[in-house]
């Protein structure tokens, strides 16, 4: 099932080093590359149907395009290695075990847009992931393949690392540029877009991790053989995250488009200790949950998740065994968002901890089935009602769970509080 395109070094010793990288393929496209023009590389990466990796999913050659012509500022690029969604971990392994497939893919990026100043923005936890970051683009430098004159051609780019200081806000893309600029990480509203007034009030592309990764093979290979693998409208391969209540928790790249339950099963090793499956998050903690029958007819691409009504995410799957309490796992969730609100929007700041604090009358034993109805409306009243969609992140899966293991909230209802 596996098909190796970005894991491709991820099992050999020091291909974080730049000469290991190299004898291994490593910048190897950047002859083709330059033998290109920049519209030449923009509609190889949309014929590719290459899309966002970082959970949106919108496709990363017409974002690009969307670039204002003849306009008299510089573009930027920033590579959003944020990746704070919880069960998220796939582009950490891009950072430390294969950088320089990053850079490479930098380097095509930033030649397709005319972009000369490229950041990556990266978490703040990620220490030994900056460390490995680092350390790739100087030897990128040294090797003259930053820098003035790139791989000798007369292409100036220059690499700059911006560690966040730990707000998952900042995983937004416009919080994302206002923290770069050293503001309050806030998000901005929209329109206009980044790609018309971005990083210091210039046109910029914002791309995940894996999806500039992706680009050198989709470069040197050619956009047919990417989207030989995948769906029609889900081209290529995703790292996707398996973690929780499996035998084989871990890391797989694997083609999009493959039923849930086969790879749970097949690739994962299936539920742990033999127990009973309860329920699967498919894309990371912001993702409506699918319950076991759902789990069955859902397939790991973007169109088979939006028919579930849920999301593709980041691909950070968790799976949850019948030993889980769904109230409990609420609360954890609730908090996780609460806490990590900037406190820009009223119905996000406010709303989240009203949510929180009836969760915790529930588990007291002190609420409710009104209490359990006003979870419902304040989800409908927050969601989609604020500047970014953070808050949405929170209740598009607490609303999920309120439906469909709504006997589990009740539970915890007690008689003298009904």
């Amino acid at each position: 099932m596996e098909v190796k395109i970005l894991s491709t070094k991820f099992d050999i010793e020091n291909a974080h080093l730049i000469d290991v990288a190299k004898s291994h393929g490593a910048y190897q496209t950047l002859d083709k590359l330059f033998s290109m023009t920049p519209e030449d590389v923009i509609n190889e990466v949309k014929d590719s149907g290459l899309r966002g990796r970082g959970g949106a999913g919108f496709p990363a050659g017409v974002k690009w395009s969307f670039l204002p012509k003849d306009l008299d500022k510089p573009t930027y690029l920033a590579v959003n290695s944020d990746e704070s969604e919880p069960a998220t971990f796939k582009d950490r392994y891009i950072l430390v075990k294969d950088p320089h497939l990053m850079i490479e893919g930098i380097i095509i990026c930033c030649y397709a847009i005319g972009c000369h100043d490229a950041y990556i923005y990266i978490r703040g936890e990620y220490t030994s992931q900056v460390k490995a970051l680092q350390r790739a683009i100087d030897e990128a430098y040294e090797a003259g393949y930053l820098g003035e004159t790139v791989d000798g051609k007369d292409f100036r780019l220059d690499v700059t690392v911006h560690r966040g200081a730990g707000a998952y806000v900042c995983g937004e893309e416009t919080a994302l540029l206002e923290s770069i600029e050293g503001k309050k990480g806030q998000p901005r509203s929209k329109p206009p877009f980044p790609a018309v007034v971005g990083l210091y009030d210039c046109p910029t592309i914002i791309n995940n991790v894996q999806t500039i990764a992706s680009l050198p093979f989709i470069i040197q290979e050619g956009a047919d053989p990417y989207k030989a693998h995948g769906t029609e409208k889900s081209c290529g391969t995703h790292l996707f995250g398996i973690s929780g209540h499996v035998e084989k928790p871990g890391m797989y790249e694997l083609p999009l488009g493959l039923p849930l339950m086969e790879v749970l099963e097949k690739v994962a090793g299936g539920v742990w200790k033999g127990r009973k499956l309860k329920g699967v998050i498919p894309g990371g903690s912001s993702t409506p949950v699918l319950t076991p029958e759902e789990a069955k007819t859902v397939n790991l691409d973007y169109e088979s998740m939006a028919e579930h009504k849920t999301m593709f995410g980041s691909g950070g799957i968790v799976v949850l065994d019948e030993t889980v309490d769904i109230v409990k796992l609420v609360e954890n969730l609730i908090y996780f968002y609460h806490h990590e609100s900037c406190g820009q929007c009223t119905p996000c700041r406010e709303g989240l901890g009203w949510m929180l604090k009836i969760v915790k009358k529930l588990l007291a034993g002190e609420g409710s089935m009104a209490d359990i109805d006003l979870l419902v409306e304040l989800c409908d009243n927050i969601e989609m009602k604020t500047v970014c969609v953070l808050s949405a992140a929170c209740t598009m899966p607490v609303r999920s769970y309120l439906n469909k293991f709504r006997h589990e909230f009740e539970a915890y209802v007690s008689d003298a509080a009904s």
